[in-house]
């Protein structure tokens, strides 16, 4: 769709109100909506202004002008205003220098294709992500001077498997029982699985507003664990349509009195929510990670891009996995891929390789410990980076390992290398491992700078400094 055609849109369907969205650093949908009557075709030429220093990890309030420029190629009608309205997905310029702002993390994405065509390793990278999330029924949290808490409820958590629900004709309280137990959530059927429409108006609503969506399913975990996985597309597209997943899946939950989070580890003692994320890279309508009768048919650039990936992971976490959440989830014993390692069929390896199908348009690479709280353009350029790091200096990967990789004896374990244990570690890694993000000037180093600080002053300050509820049960009585 161009500019003309946006502008015949609106026309010619009534539209009234334009939405204008862009990405925060940390990953956050932002928008602004404009009268249609005020809304011209020289906006996409001209951009409109907005404030860049109310923005997380943007500008400094003595340079707080930005300008936004509307991508006409997507648009959309938003499912869930009350009012018609067109969606626009922005980019962000400097108003004095008329470039492309650096810290806009769409931009980044755009960069990591532009340097992906100029390595001629190939043109397209395609990325096909699972984000996984819960829906819960309430979730309260607070923390004061003196009181720190949390509380989530879920109809599907079996820790109500006890309680009186569902009141009868007579008004007696009864429960209908089919709450999934912890870690066995995978695949039953209704009445167990009590999202499922939920989950297909979902799918259905991702389909109106152009995200392609191949399967749903309830996940491994209690409490309404989900996942809905959409079918590949190349970066910054996938980009895209990672913020409108988020914003459907969160929203249509809402409007059934439920809420989504992506939190990769809201459960104690239950699988967490991850994002794989499956990853090939084409040239001339080839698949360059095909080979067949190798190891799991892949060739040496796919073997070499998985060397980066690995070579590169410590760093790659604090943009894959970047919350203190995130870390809660990697631990041995749910299923969380912790070792950096590959394999052709083994889930708890950091990348495995599907073996679904031994055709050269389905093979790829999965790479097992992203999480759905990534900005999805950093991330994915962060992972692009990295593959394409490997296959220039040739990089072997360790492995492979077709074991159970959480029953290794302990000499063999100390031969892996393991995920960083919390997120103070993978930004401490990625200080000193982020050359490979500088290449074509894909990531700058303000960013990988503005990344650290905001990370370490906004939220591993924030987590350290408070007391922890646990506390008060390990040292009170101390």
């Amino acid at each position: 769709m161009t500019a003309n055609d946006v502008m015949a849109k609106i026309k010619d369907e009534g539209i009234r109100v334009i939405d204008l969205r862009f990405v925060d650093l940390p990953g956050l949908w932002q928008h602004f909506t404009v009268s249609a009557k005020e809304f011209s075709a020289d906006i996409f030429e001209e951009g409109i202004g907005f404030d860049g220093s109310s923005i997380r990890g943007f500008q400094q309030i003595q340079e707080s002008d930005m300008l936004l420029f509307p991508d006409p190629s997507t648009a959309f009608i938003d499912p869930f205003a009350a009012e018609t309205t067109l969606c626009l997905i922005c980019n962000i310029k400097d108003p004095i220098t008329g470039e492309s702002y650096t810290r806009d993390p769409r931009h980044i994405a755009q960069k990591a294709e532009a340097y992906l065509k100029s390595t001629g390793i190939g043109d397209t990278a395609y990325f096909g992500p699972e984000p996984e999330f819960f829906i819960f029924d309430d979730i309260r949290f607070g923390q004061t001077y003196n009181e720190g808490y949390y509380h989530i409820d879920a109809g599907e958590g079996f820790w109500n498997a006890g309680r009186a629900e569902n009141p009868d004709a007579a008004g007696n309280s009864r429960n209908l029982g089919y709450k999934p137990r912890y870690k066995e959530g995978y695949f039953p059927v209704p009445p167990m699985d009590s999202h499922q429409d939920l989950r297909t108006e979902m799918l259905l609503t991702l389909e109106q507003i152009g995200v392609d969506i191949e399967v749903h399913h309830h996940e491994v975990g209690t409490a309404g664990q989900a996942e809905i996985d959409m079918r590949f597309d190349s970066l910054v597209s996938m980009g895209d349509k990672l913020m409108k997943y988020k914003y459907a899946v969160k929203n249509v939950a809402r409007r059934h009195g439920k809420t989504v989070t992506l939190m990769p580890k809201p459960i104690f003692q239950d699988n967490g929510s991850g994002m794989h994320v499956h990853q090939s890279v084409w040239k001339d309508g080839r698949n360059q990670f095909f080979e067949a009768g190798t190891y799991g048919d892949l060739s040496d650039t796919a073997l070499h891009y998985i060397g980066g990936v690995l070579k590169h992971a410590p760093a790659l976490l604090a943009l894959t996995n970047p919350t203190t959440n995130s870390y809660r989830r990697l631990v041995p014993g749910y299923e969380a891929p912790i070792n950096l390692i590959y394999s052709m069929r083994n889930r708890s390896a950091a990348v495995r390789i599907p073996v679904y199908s031994s055709s050269e348009k389905a093979k790829r690479i999965e790479t097992r410990f992203p999480d759905p709280t990534c900005n999805g353009y950093m991330a994915f350029s962060a992972l692009l980076m990295a593959g394409l790091d490997g296959v220039q200096n040739k990089i072997t990967p360790p492995g492979p390992l077709d074991k159970d990789l959480y029953d290794l004896p302990p000499e063999d374990k100390a031969q892996i290398d393991s995920t960083p244990a919390d997120l103070a570690e993978a930004l401490d890694a990625l200080e000193k491992d982020h050359e490979f993000l500088l290449k074509g000037d894909v990531f700058t180093k303000d960013v990988v700078e503005t990344w650290l600080s905001y990370k370490r002053e906004n939220e591993i300050d924030a987590i350290r400094l408070r007391p922890h509820p646990w506390e008060f049960a390990l040292y009170f009585d101390i």
